[in-house]
């Protein structure tokens, strides 16, 4: 439930502060937005983390991706030791950023000791051959992600970013995007980390055919999330729900967060809520995606790194928009008259 007095309240505070009205934008639009969700205008920044959801995906045997399955358990790895790219980018933040690597059914054996396990199974099936996973499995990894919301929240955690890793999930979110939207192949998929032109063709033709054969979109996103999803996309899907129930902001990373995003909404519409969008990726149905969820990004900058990367810039921007909502340097106090807000002509 939102707090409409709490984002009255902070956005009093910010058009009190010194600086020209709504200067920093879409930034103090989140921080108005934290406040709904915390219930309160004194906003919680300092303890945060990011959830990266880790799984494989069985699409990867049709040749959709440059890499193989393989790579996903060796980054995954790399996340848990605090050794990727969304680690050393936390790294370099003013603030404390907690990453945890989340094993919701990585194919291949992870044997760091920080790795949260979760893991459902193996990775998913060939969704080209028959459906990724059960009704009941996609159910269980949703009520993880859930639950992983819930244990954070209990450990201190008052604001949680997704990122996710798994070969393939390009296109099982893309897969995702197009049954929800009502998009073509070609709209909704991109080339992911890298494909030829051959290997994007096949990509789309494998989305295709899987669009047609289960006929996703006459569907509902339990029915699609289970035919052509992956468990991490279900386990972010939860966290979102999660974010709601437990007045906890979650910040969407990229594309495949996002789509994880527009299907917890399709699960439970007040998962819209507790969403804050970091950036705008490249994949191609990004925009559409981000337009369902009535969302607009931070920042827009071309990226397609995953792992929660979009999210981890986010929080440092944050912080900086923080420091300037706290400042106390108001027209008050420096005696010259308030702006006003005489509207747009």
């Amino acid at each position: 439930m939102i707090d409409r007095g709490a984002e009255k309240r902070a956005a009093e505070k910010w058009n009190a502060v010194a600086k020209p009205l709504y200067g920093l934008g879409k930034l103090e639009e989140s921080v108005i937005r934290i406040a709904g969700i915390q219930g309160s205008e004194d906003i919680a920044l300092e303890r945060r983390a990011i959830l990266v959801f880790c799984a494989d995906n069985g699409i990867v045997a049709q040749g959709v991706t440059q890499t193989g399955s393989h790579v996903t358990a060796l980054v995954a790895d790399n996340i848990a030791e605090g050794k990727a790219s969304v680690n050393r980018m936390c790294s370099r933040c003013g603030r404390r950023i907690d990453v945890f690597a989340v094993d919701m059914g990585i194919r291949d054996a992870v044997h760091s000791p920080h790795m949260i396990r979760r893991r459902i199974a193996d990775g998913t099936r060939d969704f080209s051959v028959e459906p990724a996973m059960s009704g009941m499995q996609a159910q269980k990894a949703v009520e993880t992600g859930i639950g992983l919301v819930r244990e954070y929240r209990e450990k201190g955690y008052t604001i949680l970013g997704t990122g996710e890793m798994g070969i393939g999930n390009t296109t099982t979110a893309g897969a995702i995007a197009a049954a929800l939207l009502g998009l073509s192949a070609e709209a909704a998929i991109g080339r992911g980390a890298g494909l030829s032109d051959a290997g994007l063709l096949r990509k789309r033709r494998v989305v295709e055919e899987a669009l047609a054969r289960y006929r996703l979109r006459e569907r509902s996103a339990q029915e699609v999330l289970a035919c052509v999803g992956g468990f991490d996309i279900a386990g972010m899907a939860g966290a979102f729900i999660g974010g709601s129930r437990y007045g906890v902001p979650i910040v969407i990373d990229g594309m495949i967060s996002a789509v994880a995003a527009l299907v917890a909404v399709r699960l439970c519409p007040d998962a819209a809520d507790c969403m804050l969008a970091s950036h705008i990726s490249r994949e191609p149905c990004m925009e559409a995606v981000l337009q369902a969820l009535s969302l607009s990004p931070v920042i827009d900058g071309s990226l397609a790194l995953g792992e929660g990367t979009g999210a981890a810039l986010l929080f440092s921007m944050l912080d900086m928009a923080e420091s300037v909502y706290r400042s106390g340097e108001t027209f008050e106090k420096i005696q010259i008259a308030q702006y006003h807000d005489f509207g747009e002509d």
